[in-house]
């Protein structure tokens, strides 16, 4: 059972499925007890419900006529569906082979395409002495800057991510 339904506070509208004892608008955030809201439609469908929400919605900001012109939600599905551009057609559209690029794409991601985060913890394991020294080092070699070592290094530990004794550090 689906019911839209609004809240008194601040008129939002919203769907609810099945029957709970209270519900929590989504707008204001105030506690109403089921049974007191005002539904403004009950059903068994959800494709119905979401179509009577989106009409009364489109009724108050004064774009009913636009809603009317607009398919139901299962049409619009359907096409949503039916019309959808495959990555190699909208490759070829714009004159790329898109073979190549999933080759690119490939190559680039066994290419150790890490971000400057994974760099750093990966430094952090496979560091025999993972000292800041170490680990600036190894980022270093991989292109990731001596000043985003520090930095990431301090936040990974106020993260709770990693740990610091002594000038070690280990990944928690």
């Amino acid at each position: 059972m689906y019911a839209v339904v609004g809240c008194t506070d601040c008129s939002a509208l919203w769907i609810i499925e099945g029957r709970q004892e209270t519900v929590r608008c989504r707008g204001c955030g105030k506690t109403h007890q089921y049974g007191k809201l005002k539904k403004f439609v009950e059903t068994e469908d959800a494709d119905h419900a979401r179509e009577v929400r989106a009409s009364m919605l489109a009724s108050r900001s004064g774009h009913a006529d636009a809603f009317a012109a607009v398919d139901s939600f299962s049409d619009l599905d359907s096409q949503v569906e039916r019309d959808v551009v495959t990555d190699e057609e909208l490759l070829e559209g714009a004159g790329i082979d898109g073979e190549a690029a999933a080759s690119a794409g490939e190559t680039s991601a066994g290419a150790g395409s890490n971000s400057r985060k994974e760099v750093v913890l990966a430094a952090v394991e496979e560091s025999e002495e993972p000292t800041a020294g170490a680990i600036t080092a190894y980022a270093s070699e991989r292109g990731v800057p001596e000043s985003y070592v520090e930095r990431a290094l301090e936040k990974l530990v106020r993260a709770g991510e990693l740990s610091e004794s002594g000038g070690r550090y280990r990944r928690l």
